[in-house]
């Protein structure tokens, strides 16, 4: 079983940063950042390999946000850059399924709002 807790959202001016980050416990394959808007669908925003480090990034965010991931302390982080009012959203920490018949794991969702 792998165990998620996001922390670090808030409100921030629009062009300012903010970096999010996921405690985890257990051990994951692969790690995401997530987030729903308000009237919106989850996207997914970021993704990272846990072991080899393999990143990639929605277009909406490449080149802003930067994913990364500490083995030793077991915490993933998400740089944000550049925020724009449309970054808003409650942004979620999930873990892909290990093997077959496993579901993904999701952390509770941090809240992060930009003003403009």
């Amino acid at each position: 079983q792998v165990k998620l807790v996001e922390s670090g959202g808030g409100l921030v001016q629009a062009g300012g940063s903010l970096r999010l980050s996921c405690a985890i416990s257990g051990l994951p394959l692969d790690l995401n950042w997530f987030r729903q808007a308000p009237g919106k669908e989850r996207e997914l925003v970021a993704s990272i390999w846990w072991d080899d480090g393999r990143t990639s990034y929605a277009a909406s965010v490449k080149g802003r946000f930067t994913i990364s991931r500490d083995k030793d302390d077991d915490m993933m982080y998400l740089q944000m850059n550049a925020l724009k009012p449309e970054d808003t959203a409650v942004y979620y920490c999930n873990a892909g399924p290990r093997g077959p018949g496993e579901s993904s794991y999701w952390g509770h969702g941090t809240q992060v709002t930009v003003s403009s």
